[in-house]
């Protein structure tokens, strides 16, 4: 096994384990059994553990495969932060929005972002070490481009709230 194929396949496992940790702990808080609406996660979940990974096994996948997961991130980071602020803990202190909300959950949600970005630009890019980094900062496949989807799915999620009243 080459030192590529070992960080891909430590990277891949990494995924699956954030992926199926974070669906363990949603069935856990959100049980399937006791509403409807938490089969759409339940499903999305299963798409993070099987899809995705399956996905990011050939180059000619890996970019669906990163664009699902980026957007499963940013979806699954706009829902919690919503169910934080319309359940806020009782006393807020810097320990309670941390420990009390949704933000540990996020930051989880963030880090199988960064292990798919890391296998994405693993398999875009390849594994030379001295590659310099270019094209523009808010353009695909780079940070900015999911900084910019963050911020317009953020305002349209918003929007819609404010027009669904």
């Amino acid at each position: 096994m080459t030192q590529e194929r070992f960080v891909k396949t430590t990277l891949l496992a990494a995924l699956i384990a954030l992926s199926l940790g974070g669906w363990l702990l949603h069935l856990r808080i959100h049980p399937v059994e006791k509403a409807l609406i938490n089969l759409a996660p339940c499903i999305s979940g299963i798409i993070a553990i099987v899809l995705v990974p399956l996905l990011f096994l050939k180059k000619q996948t890996a970019a669906y495969a990163y664009v699902l997961n980026g957007m499963q991130v940013i979806i699954g980071t706009l829902l919690m932060a919503r169910f934080s602020f319309l359940n806020p803990p009782e006393h807020l202190t810097l320990a309670a929005l941390f420990l009390k909300t949704t933000l540990p959950d996020i930051l989880l949600l963030w880090g199988k972002f960064a292990v798919g970005k890391a296998l994405f630009d693993l398999e875009m890019f390849g594994f030379t070490a001295d590659l310099p980094r270019g094209g523009k900062s808010y353009r695909y496949p780079h940070m900015g481009w999911w900084w910019l989807h963050l911020a317009a799915i953020s305002c349209i999620y918003c929007i819609g709230l404010l027009l669904g009243r």
